[in-house]
């Protein structure tokens, strides 16, 4: 791996993203505000990007299949409220940690998904976080969906991350397959520390994990008020903590 870069994607669709990337001038901040209020929602976290994170280490691969499966709800959500765009990042293996192209469309998320299969390594939870600092200094980033079933890393590193992208606006919505401790404490303090959510699951709460990423979508393309109008049980379990 070259020195000062982290390899959060690479091939085809993804690319290779510095570590610290240059910050940007004064004057390009001021015209990408005077743009930004052109196209959208005067929110900030309703612009509707949203970064969907995976542990693809080999202690998930008999749910895999249902997170491929599972994305899908989220477009269908977002196309009823104005629309999603989202990036897939994943671990697994020795260090490998990769993004995808930011895409619109169910079809093109679900086809990276299935090039993916899972390996042996530990988590990578803190280059997700950085990655999704990076991507939202670039350009407001609404959400931060992260899947996983372990934690094995630094929490205080993970939290001060954590911390900063929720200056930013991003909410981390922390779904958790099974029962580690260490992973639910490091979890619930994500989401507490950028006013996201906390959502434990296993293999036989399918429904209620799509009505869920379905009720984060809505939030991620329309912002609080098109979750507050969703009325769903999945949206009303998630707005208290979001407040």
């Amino acid at each position: 791996m070259p020195k000062g870069k982290d390899i959060v994607g690479s091939g085809e669709g993804r690319q290779e993203l510095p570590t610290d990337p240059p910050r940007s001038s004064r004057g390009d901040i001021e015209a990408f505000l005077r743009t930004a209020k052109t196209l959208g929602p005067v929110d900030p976290a309703a612009r509707g990007r949203l970064i969907f994170a995976l542990d693809a280490t080999m202690s998930r691969q008999p749910t895999w299949d249902l997170a491929c499966s599972l994305q899908a709800e989220m477009f269908k959500a977002a196309g009823e409220v104005g629309g999603l765009t989202v990036q897939l990042v994943y671990f697994r293996g020795f260090g490998e940690c990769r993004a995808s192209r930011w895409v619109a469309d169910t079809a093109a998320l679900r086809d990276l998904m299935v090039k993916i299969d899972c390996r042996g390594g530990q988590t990578q939870i803190k280059k997700v976080l950085a990655h999704t600092r990076r991507e939202a200094e670039k350009q407001p980033v609404a959400a931060l969906v992260y899947v996983g079933d372990a934690m094995e890393e630094n929490v205080d590193a993970l939290c001060a991350i954590a911390g900063e992208i929720g200056l930013r606006g991003v909410r981390a919505f922390m779904f958790h397959e099974g029962h580690d401790p260490g992973a639910e404490r490091a979890f619930r303090e994500i989401a507490r520390l950028t006013r996201g959510a906390y959502l434990p699951f296993d293999a036989a709460s399918a429904k209620e994990l799509k009505e869920l990423l379905g009720a984060v979508a809505t939030y991620a393309a329309g912002g609080m008020k098109a979750l507050q109008d969703l009325g769903s049980p999945a949206s009303r379990r998630l707005l208290p903590s979001m407040k």
